[in-house]
């Protein structure tokens, strides 16, 4: 096997994690539900997912999706998008639940995830967060929902963990007060939010080295070399 390669890359060297120092404060967790019906059952699966994080000692804050407008070069300054990124990058992992409307996630939770930039200015709102998926769907149970939103986790670089829930019939499944029965379904979500705990401590304090790509390092390396191109590389800071 050759041992050179064209075009010159920078050398390989085994990824290390450091051993950071653990933070001790409570996991800060950020649930985004996807309806604006007044009885929102995927609002009522996530406030029920909130409160059985809290009570294990969590800081759970929600977004209300009520007045957030749709994605558009308008309405960047927009009060409601302002609070959207900065919960985001507060938090430390999400939960996303969504309705499934015709085999797919709510056009209100996507809304949410497109005014989600992948990078704004030198911050990544969601990347590295840890990320829990779950759905409420009208009929039999399905997984198309979830399977969407674990594909917009990955595009956004979160690091969704491997459980999830899928809440069928969801109208039989609450209380008239929004509490959720005591069932399977609940039992499976207290599960969900169990290994979104323990994914987030494991990880929170790592992010950054978790997301480190080589290609992303190879261009910021490249950027920072000096070029015969730009005035101030030529003749000085200052290009005089």
């Amino acid at each position: 096997m050759a041992d050179w390669h064209d075009g010159n890359p920078p050398a390989l060297a085994r990824p290390d994690l450091p051993v950071p120092e653990r933070s001790t404060h409570p996991p800060r967790i950020l649930i985004l539900h996807g309806s604006l019906r007044e009885r929102s059952y995927s609002r009522f699966l996530g406030e029920e997912a909130g409160r059985i994080l809290t009570s294990v000692g969590c800081e759970v804050r929600f977004f209300d999706p009520e007045d957030l407008p749709l994605k558009g070069p308008k309405h960047e300054d927009h009060p409601k998008v302002t609070e959207l990124r900065a919960l985001s990058e507060w938090s430390e992992g999400q939960v996303w639940c969504s309705p499934e409307i015709h085999g797919a996630v709510s056009g209100v939770f996507k809304n949410q995830i497109d005014w989600l930039p992948l990078k704004l200015g030198s911050v990544r709102p969601t990347q590295g967060r840890t990320l829990a998926v779950m759905q409420v769907s009208g009929g039999s149970q399905s997984f198309n929902t979830v399977n969407t939103l674990r594909r917009l986790g990955r595009w956004m670089r979160m690091i969704t963990i491997p459980n999830q829930s899928s809440v069928a019939k969801a109208y039989n499944e609450f209380h008239d007060d929004g509490r959720m029965k005591d069932s399977a379904y609940r039992d499976r979500v207290v599960d969900v939010m169990e290994e979104l705990i323990r994914f987030t401590l494991l990880t929170r304090d790592l992010r950054e080295p978790l997301v480190s790509r080589y290609s992303e390092r190879r261009e910021a390396a490249f950027k920072a070399r000096p070029s015969e191109g730009r005035p101030q590389d030529r003749i000085g800071k200052q290009g005089l």
